[in-house]
């Protein structure tokens, strides 16, 4: 896994109409904030960069006052900073032009010899010519604790959302995987059940015989068209996995200990991500098609046996698959014929950004993109909060949380989180996820496009409530 990018971003607007020519539109403060509220102690083996953001580019040259507690640790012993400091304090500089400053902090104890050492950083002056203020995240926390909050940029891969993105929020980590690099889940819990990659627009059917050797495409040619997604027929619903992440709800039927009750399946493989440039703010999601397969699964022992061909074959290949426990699903590959690694460990993510095959009441699947998942599968919950006038993101605590509204899908924050007309996100409402070590994270979606209005560019915020 790789560490999130993570960004502060700082909205101050002011409107004005009508205003006379001699009245003062008074100025913004100049603010300072860190960019994350924690960082993990454990992941830094050496060093690590310490980034503050600026709510504008700086006009003039300054400096940062930033007082050091430590607990547990010691100076020139356990850390140190970039910046020598007086009485626990240092200075960072403010630079003319730039949007941000930094430091960096260095451990000197690896491998650790304690896992309750912890050092905190506070902004605690700003020295700059024009008004300043410190605002949002005024400290951030070393610790080998959850991560308390940032804000996060998912590299989602632009208007193509080229990338499946899974997001821990407790250690600020995310894992990207290509979309067409995977084809088909092979589940790891006690049911014996296969998946199909939906962020392509796979779709799958059950045939009526066992011998897949003589399955061709002229046998399966007047089900091709059916066996597609966004036909806007009802009925194609049953060719895809149960949008809601329910594992009895797959395209394909249990696998049977009994192998003659396994049928033959038709698969449509769905698109390659798409590598057009489309007009900024839409999507070019779908690509070429890849073509179909015919596959059978049995079950071998506690393992998976897979056969799968191209539909003319006369013959198929086999490959046994393994039950991973510490995973949600092993993963296959019909581009290399092989196993590939796709989720990380099932304990080791919250949240998927991707795009997604989903059901319209009344019209059958549908392709969405910008797309958020919660991992309902390993047991990591969400539910929406809806804003009123006594109910915000910012006063929103612990003690509001109500585990009788956490339900079983994964769809909760899905794509309702955006407004694709007005290309921004919805301020009138944020989410609670609770993950699998019982931390509870508010959630607020911010964007989906970049600073030019190029789509596939979510961004969120997140903290800790304790």
């Amino acid at each position: 896994m790789k560490k999130i990018i993570t960004l502060f971003c700082l909205f101050v607007a002011a409107a004005f109409s009508g205003c006379e020519s001699e009245e003062t539109i008074p100025s913004q403060p100049f603010v300072v904030a860190f960019s994350n509220q924690s960082h993990d102690y454990s992941r830094i083996t050496a060093s690590e960069t310490i980034n503050l953001e600026f709510s504008e580019t700086a006009k003039a040259d300054g400096f940062v006052t930033i007082r050091i507690t430590p607990t547990n640790a010691t100076y020139g012993v356990d850390f140190a900073v970039s910046s020598e400091p007086v009485n626990n304090e240092f200075i960072v500089p403010i630079n003319a032009g730039l949007g941000g400053t930094s430091f960096t902090f260095t451990n000197l104890i690896f491998p650790f010899d304690s896992d309750e050492k912890s050092v905190k950083f506070d902004i605690v002056a700003i020295d700059y010519p024009d008004d300043s203020n410190i605002q949002g995240f005024t400290s951030t926390v070393i610790s080998f604790e959850r991560s308390l909050g940032a804000i996060s940029e998912p590299a989602l891969g632009g208007p193509n959302q080229g990338n499946q993105v899974y997001v821990d929020l407790s250690t600020e980590t995310a894992t990207e995987v290509w979309r067409d690099s995977w084809d088909l889940g092979f589940y790891s819990g006690d049911e014996f059940r296969v998946a199909i990659n939906g962020s392509i627009y796979m779709a799958a059917k059950q045939l009526d015989g066992i011998d897949i050797d003589a399955v061709t495409e002229a046998s399966v040619s007047a089900l091709q068209s059916q066996v597609t997604i966004g036909t806007f027929d009802p009925a194609n619903a049953a060719f895809i996995d149960n949008p809601n992440g329910a594992i009895a709800g797959t395209a394909f039927q249990e696998v049977s200990s009994i192998d003659t009750d396994n049928k033959v399946y038709l698969v449509n493989l769905g698109y390659t991500v798409g590598t057009t440039t489309p007009a900024a703010g839409s999507v070019a999601i779908a690509g070429n098609p890849r073509g179909w397969r015919k596959v059978r699964v049995l079950r071998d022992g506690d393992n998976y046996k897979l056969q799968y061909a191209e539909l003319n074959s006369a013959t198929h290949q086999e490959i046994t698959i393994s039950k991973n426990a510490a995973y949600n699903f092993s993963f296959f590959s019909f581009n290399t014929n092989s196993i590939v690694s796709v989720e990380p460990e099932k304990g080791k993510w919250d949240l998927n950004f991707t795009v997604f095959t989903n059901i319209i009441d009344g019209a059958g699947s549908y392709g969405y993109s910008d797309f958020v998942l919660n991992n309902v599968k390993a047991g990591v919950y969400v539910y929406r909060v809806n804003v009123a006038a006594d109910v915000t993101y910012e006063n929103y605590a612990l003690a509001n949380v109500d585990d009788n509204n956490f339900t079983a899908d994964q769809r909760i924050i899905g794509a309702d989180w955006r407004d694709v007309f007005t290309g921004s996100a919805y301020t009138n409402r944020f989410y609670v996820l609770k993950d699998l070590d019982g931390n509870y994270y508010k959630i607020r979606m911010l964007a989906f496009l970049s600073q030019n209005g190029v789509r596939g560019y979510p961004r969120f915020e997140y903290r800790l409530l304790q």
